[in-house]
């Protein structure tokens, strides 16, 4: 269990306000009267009584007009402890640092607490050290209780036990001192050290006697005895009288503890709740709701009928956070919808409150999950405008450089990471790791060996210098650069017992993978080796990753899809869901087996319906689902293409002309003649346009026997689809070849046969591709025509100019030549 002062921020320690109020009446009775006016007394009298806000803004203003650098002084060193205790340490450390408080006494122990307050515990254990060591200070004293908390800070207990040690007999600190031994003992689990101590001490204040209580809670805790800790916990959240905030909200979290050591969670959350309710304002609100979602985390089916009701309710912060922790709770449900909405409503709140920082953190790792790096990252410096604690806000920066990297922008990361590796944050040697992958990335050498230097400086381990060296290779390796393989090979053998071993052998059968001609077998020797090195997980995954693709090299469909099923099954939350699923649904596709490639293409479109391959998946979702011969294939593929058309992106219209060709299969041409109008209308790509040209001048044709008009209209379409084609190939064949049949349609065999002709003319220009499919339809209709009329050697030299194309009906054309040569002797022509 987290210790008392652990659970507060503003006066964080107690013995912080003690010693500066001693501090400012000594200083007040150490100069003379006409240093200590009546007007500096009175305006620091506020202080005294526990309201420094009212003496700091008296003060202020006095120091503003002093005259003289005597009166000056005089006023600064009353405003300074009233800095202090108003916890605006950054203006009192400005204020000490002016060189005419110089030789004035005291101002060691006044920077020592200034520095505890920004956190700064070496720098502050230094300064109490100084005042130590002076053996005329009148605060020694004190500062021993405050080297002794710094060490503590530091995690230094043994050395922060010795300290307290030596003022367990002082008349003012000795029961201070007691109790802050009493909670280290329990901090390191040493309950019998605790107890001893405890029994030993009588406390005489209020205070200091429900402390002593509050600890003795914390041994029964300790003793695994929780149903006697509750007792004393319960006693002082409901009757607080004479203990301050600070020792509630621990007694408050004892009582979570304690529950949650029983397992009785749900009665534990309802104190929480109901100080909450109570509270709505309160400081620590973040922490309290912290605990509370600890507890609802071991709930079984956590109850959210407060946090629903906080949400409704206008109190904030008391909103924003509920509004927070609910979110979490419909994570852990599997909701993530309904958590982006939460998120979004407590954003929209515009609340300014630096705990609520790691909210917007985690919203923007939610974001960020599903794609949307941009808005991840601006959430990220809404957070950090939020002013959070330096410890969160060495989290946000972190995580905006490591979302700046994936989003390709290497320079702002690296500028994010080394800031971070400037600091002094439990995160700074990450920050050095991933800011010389950062370099790599930029291709700055230098700077990648001077940050690995760093970090062996830094008494970086073996095992992270590895790390390195194959992060290098591994970003060679994705840039494509020449080195790659030297680099992992010399990883192979300078780091022979690495762990990471095996992912180096996988980056290596990548690059023979990818070479130029594909080095198969070797990339398959590489995966053995892999295997045999104890692959880590991500070995294993990105192993049999590429062995998919070395069965779809071999063609080996069958391959493709045993392995791409095992891996879906192996790896369900591979960032490669997505690529094994169009893969294994292309190669269904492929086999014709459309009822399975139609599942796979709908789960990948659903697995991210706002990711960028969603549309792309359900429209071959689609396309499959109209292949399959089941009874409502059809009507299920017009949903699914209905659903890319909601979506409006690139494949909006290509899923409207699949939709028409659906109506013309479903026997409603008129339908279909609609949704192509819209397409024409629309602000479709041109290939979108020409395919629902065609379709339009297809029905137009399908009804010319019931009207004769219809042809014409057909044609008009095909000769716009000619037009705006604009070049031989596959729409502008297939335009006139269409056009012809319609001519004949029309009993017009004489402009049909100009229009097939004119496929075979702009066939034989060398200066654009062959199109084979409607040239040969064109050509052979073409002949036909000429053979109906009798004109035999026409016919004949059509049918040459077939055989002569080189395509996949040269053969037939050259068997109907010869054919035609014989039965009308045509041999000596």
């Amino acid at each position: 269990m987290n210790n008392l002062v652990s659970y507060r921020r503003r006066g964080e320690y107690a013995w912080l306000v003690i010693a500066m109020m001693f501090c400012f009446f000594f200083v007040s009775a150490g100069h003379s009267t006409e240093e200590n006016s009546s007007d500096i007394i009175e305006a620091a009298r506020p202080l005294g009584e526990g309201v420094p806000e009212v003496a700091a803004g008296r003060l202020r203003e006095l120091l503003k007009n002093a005259q003289g650098e005597e009166r000056w002084r005089a006023v600064a060193i009353h405003l300074i402890p009233a800095l202090i205790a108003e916890d605006q340490p950054n203006d009192a450390l400005a204020l000490l640092n002016d060189p005419r408080l110089k030789n004035v006494a005291l101002t060691r122990f006044w920077r020592g607490q200034i520095l505890t307050e920004l956190g700064r515990w070496n720098e502050a254990l230094a300064a109490f050290r100084e005042v130590q060591a002076d053996l005329a200070s009148p605060v020694r004293t004190e500062a021993t209780f405050g080297a002794a908390e710094m060490l503590r800070a530091l995690g230094q207990t043994d050395a922060a036990l010795r300290e307290l040690a030596t003022l367990l007999r002082d008349k003012q600190w000795g029961i201070r001192a007691g109790l802050r031994s009493a909670e280290l003992f329990l901090d390191r689990s040493d309950w019998t050290a605790a107890d001893r101590l405890l029994n030993e001490m009588n406390p005489t204040s209020p205070s200091d006697r429900k402390e002593r209580r509050f600890l003795r809670a914390r041994v029964e805790l300790a003793r695994n005895r929780p149903t006697r800790a509750i007792g004393t916990f319960e006693s002082l959240v409901k009757k607080p009288d004479g203990a301050s905030h600070a020792l509630v909200l621990a007694a408050l979290f004892g009582l979570a503890d304690a529950h949650l050591e029983l397992k009785t969670p749900e009665t534990g959350d309802d104190f929480l709740e109901d100080f909450i309710d109570r509270h709505p304002k309160d400081e620590n609100l973040g922490q309290i709701f912290a605990k509370l979602d600890q507890l609802y985390r071991a709930e079984r089916k956590p109850a959210r009928v407060e946090l629903e009701k906080w949400t409704r309710e206008p109190e904030q912060p008391r909103r924003a956070f509920a509004q927070w922790y609910r979110a979490r709770i419909e994570l852990r449900a599997g909701h993530p919808d309904r958590a982006l909405q939460l998120f979004s409503d407590l954003r929209a709140s515009g609340i300014k409150n630096s705990t609520l920082a790691a909210a917007y953190l985690e919203f923007a790792d939610l974001i960020a999950s599903q794609g949307h790096l941009a808005e991840a990252i601006s959430l990220l410096d809404e957070a950090r405008a939020l002013q959070p604690s330096s410890a969160i806000r060495d989290r946000i920066d972190l995580r905006a450089g490591e979302l700046e990297y994936e989003n390709n922008r290497f320079d702002v990361a690296t500028a994010r990471f080394e800031e971070v590796a400037r600091s002094s944050s439990a995160l700074a040697e990450t920050a050095r790791f991933n800011a010389s992958l950062g370099w790599l990335q930029l291709g700055d050498q230098k700077r990648f060996l001077n940050n690995y230097q760093e970090l062996e400086k830094s008494g970086g381990d073996r095992e992270s210098a590895a790390d390195l060296r194959l992060s290098q290779g591994l970003v060679e390796a994705a840039k494509g650069e020449t080195a790659a393989s030297e680099s992992l090979q010399k990883f192979i053998r300078d780091f022979p017992q690495s762990p990471r071993l095996s992912e180096a052998w996988v980056a290596l059968a990548e690059l023979a993978f990818h070479a130029a001609p594909p080095r198969l077998e070797d990339a398959r020797k590489d995966l053995q080796r892999a295997v045999e090195a104890k692959p880590t997980p991500v070995a294993t995954e990105q192993a049999d990753y590429l062995s998919i693709w070395l069965e779809d090299a071999a063609g080996n469909d069958a391959g493709v899809i045993d392995r791409a099923n095992r891996f879906l099954a192996q790896h369900p939350e591979s960032r490669f869901i997505g690529d094994i699923r169009m893969k294994l649904a292309e190669t269904y596709y492929r086999r014709q087996d459309f009822a399975n490639a139609e599942t796979q293409f709908e789960n990948l479109g659903g697995q991210n319906p706002s990711g960028p391959i969603a549309e792309k998946a359900l429209y071959f979702a689609g396309e499959s689902a109209m292949s399959t011969m089941g009874p409502h294939s059809l009507d299920r593929a017009l949903e699914l293409f209905d659903r890319v058309v909601q979506m409006k992106g690139e494949w909006r219209w290509s899923a409207r002309n699949e939709q028409a060709v659906i109506e013309r299969r479903l026997g409603k041409p008129r339908d279909a003649l609609l949704l192509y109008d819209e397409v024409l209308k629309s602000d479709a790509r041109a290939s979108d346009k020409r395919e629902a040209l065609c379709g339009k001048g297809d029905i137009y044709f399908e009804l010319g026997p019931e009207d004769p008009v219809n042809f014409d209209r057909a044609i008009q379409s095909y000769d716009q689809l000619a037009a705006e084609s604009n070049q031989p190939g596959h729409w502008y064949n297939q335009a006139l070849f269409k056009k012809g049949v319609c001519l004949e349609k029309k009993a017009d065999p004489e402009g049909a046969l100009t229009i097939f002709y004119k496929v075979l003319e702009e066939q034989s220009r060398p200066d654009r591709p062959p199109e084979f499919f409607w040239y040969y339809k064109a050509g052979f209709n073409a002949a036909r025509l000429l053979e109906d009329a009798a004109k035999w050697d026409s016919a004949a030299t059509v049918y040459e100019k077939l055989a002569a194309s080189g395509g996949t009906r040269s053969e037939e054309a050259q068997a109907r030549l010869s054919r035609l040569r014989l039965e009308h002797f045509l041999w000596g022509n």
